[in-house]
């Protein structure tokens, strides 16, 4: 059974983490948080992360931001 999309609850700083390494590998990755500060603070740490690696030569950085950017518009789907 492969996996085809991970699921973390909470956007802090393991749940961040958790959220880029398995973006940064290629899965479609959603992140559920229950604040909406606690998810922008979780989603620039990807952001900064996303960013430092990505600069770094590797080619995951640019997919976790692109996932990243799809857990913020779901997230705010979930306030409407």
């Amino acid at each position: 059974m492969a996996i085809e999309k991970v699921g973390v609850v909470g956007c802090g700083l393991m749940g961040a983490g958790i959220a880029q390494v398995c973006a940064g590998a290629g899965f479609s990755t959603v992140v559920r948080e229950v604040t909406p500060g606690a998810l922008d603070k979780g989603l620039k740490s990807i952001d900064k992360e996303s960013g430092a690696t990505g600069g770094k030569g590797n080619h995951h950085g640019s997919s976790a931001k692109r996932n990243s950017r799809a857990a913020e518009r779901h997230h705010e789907s979930l306030r409407t």
